[in-house]
């Protein structure tokens, strides 16, 4: 019996992380702009830690952060910080708490300009995803041009913690680009979506 291959960052030993890597990694999520919200709360929340800590937290994030709806999350106030900064189910970081509702604040504008964020997003890559063909986790970079100019542009709109790294994981994760390395089942899976 053959094993699946996988990404080499994915640990097999982790139901959640392998769940995360086989059904959502690298699927481009287009038209749900509440989706994409939770994306740059989450991979924000993330810098400096690792995925799998921001992973095991999502379920807890989604209850606390009203499914990351942006129009309740701008609207959070002096009590509800406090709120969050006590719960431990979350990464009690005040300054990444500071940023989500900023964020929600910012992102309310962009859906006003744009009619979406996921319309505003996907203009980054032509709205079509880029197919990587990386043959190593060596050779993937932890940015790119595209999330150069992302950040550039979301910080210009008033977003924190959208530096050029974190923008290309949020590519990744939404699929903006295919980083699946190309050994992996799931490369060509995502290719044919």
């Amino acid at each position: 019996m053959t094993s699946i291959q996988r990404c080499g960052w994915v640990n097999l030993n982790d139901p959640l992380y392998v769940a995360y890597h086989d059904q959502e990694w690298g699927v481009p999520l287009k038209d749900n702009d509440n989706a994409l919200f939770e994306r740059i709360v989450l991979e924000g929340a993330q810098a400096g830690l690792s995925w799998i800590t921001v992973l095991r937290k999502r379920e807890h994030y989604r209850q606390v952060f009203d499914n990351f709806d942006p129009a309740k999350v701008a609207a959070y106030d002096g009590a509800k910080i406090d709120e969050l900064m006590n719960d431990s189910g979350i990464i009690r970081n005040r300054a990444k708490i500071l940023a989500a509702i900023n964020n929600a604040q910012q992102f309310l504008k962009v859906q006003q300009e744009f009619g979406s964020f996921s319309n505003y997003l996907w203009a980054f890559v032509g709205g079509q995803p880029i197919h990587n063909t990386w043959s190593s986790l060596r050779e993937i970079p932890p940015e790119s041009e595209i999330s150069k100019q992302m950040s550039k542009d979301l910080k210009k709109r008033g977003f924190k913690f959208t530096g050029s790294t974190i923008c290309y994981a949020m590519m990744q994760a939404c699929g903006l680009v295919n980083d699946h390395t190309v050994d992996c089942f799931r490369h060509a899976e995502v290719k044919a979506l």
